[in-house]
């Protein structure tokens, strides 16, 4: 049924990237609860080595067809997904969860910024700053940072803009179905490279079953899901939501990892997320009417 149009609803896409962020924050709480075994680099490695492989398996990336113009974003949406997750389970091994994903979102919060044109957008992007600000431990807690875990979180939020930017342009044709391309691309450079530094011991069957989990939560269903909102909303209004990120990053530390915050950090956390509820309810007219190809 080639053509057919539908009207996408306004609160559709929101709803996908809030389920995808869960998703995600949910599975690098399980992450960093494996690196004790297999270290940060084997986790990557099997997060996107069963996360390719379900992928693949579901959208059989070998049918699709990608432009000229399309194959060097793909390229980059590919490498920076590889980047963005190393970096980041990189990070989390030397500082906590919700101040990394933090960090790591001055890349959605960059993207947010440079493609606000209406006044009432920057608001949203100033009050996310601000919730950010108090939510880091600066001052004279700097001091309990560590240094070279931040470095990583800031290198993973650099690559998480170059994979909004990519991504959208890379999907705009395949959809969902572009993830399982752009996760083969990582597998083929980053796997290797967490693969040797853990050892052996990564492939042991007892490890595998979390390794599904994780690769299913982080991987598998976010990426897919985040693909759809890509293509069905403004960049700038995609950056802004993903400010929820570290409350929920927060959460799962607390809630899996047994890590707390303080009360002025919890209240940076109300700012970033009333950052987010305002750019949603601000929408209105922004929202995408996508035409969708379904190929049988």
């Amino acid at each position: 049924m080639p053509g057919l149009s539908r009207k996408v609803p306004v609160w559709l896409p929101i709803l996908v990237i809030l389920i995808a962020m869960c998703s995600i924050q949910s599975g690098a709480a399980l992450a960093k609860s494996l690196f004790p075994l297999v270290g940060a680099p084997g986790v990557t490695a099997l997060r996107l080595t069963l996360g390719t492989l379900i992928l693949v398996c579901i959208f059989k990336p070998w049918r699709l067809r990608f432009t000229r113009e399309q194959r060097l974003p793909l390229l980059f949406y590919g490498l920076s997904l590889g980047a963005m997750n190393y970096l980041f389970y990189l990070s989390i091994q030397r500082i906590p969860l919700g101040v990394a994903v933090a960090l790591e979102f001055t890349g959605p919060l960059a993207v947010a910024l440079f493609g606000s044109r209406r006044a009432v957008d920057f608001v949203w992007v100033v009050l996310a700053v601000l919730g950010l600000w108090f939510l880091l431990p600066l001052g004279q807690s700097i001091a309990h940072v560590d240094l070279t875990g931040a470095a990583l979180a800031l290198g993973a939020g650099a690559f998480w803009a170059v994979y909004i930017l990519t991504g959208q342009r890379a999907g705009e044709e395949h959809g969902p179905a572009t993830v399982a391309m752009g996760s083969l691309i990582a597998a083929v450079v980053f796997v290797p490279i967490g693969a040797f530094q853990a050892g052996a011991v990564l492939w042991q069957w007892s490890i595998l079953p979390l390794g599904l989990g994780i690769a299913i939560l982080s991987t598998a269903l976010p990426y897919s899901l985040e693909m759809i909102a890509l293509t069905r909303m403004p960049t700038r209004t995609f950056g802004t939501l993903m400010s929820m990120e570290p409350a929920l990053a927060a959460v799962s530390g607390m809630i899996f990892l047994g890590e707390t915050l303080t009360g002025t950090q919890s209240l940076a956390l109300l700012a970033i997320m009333a950052a987010s509820m305002g750019s949603t309810l601000t929408m209105r007219g922004e929202a995408k009417i996508e035409k969708i190809n379904i190929k049988e």
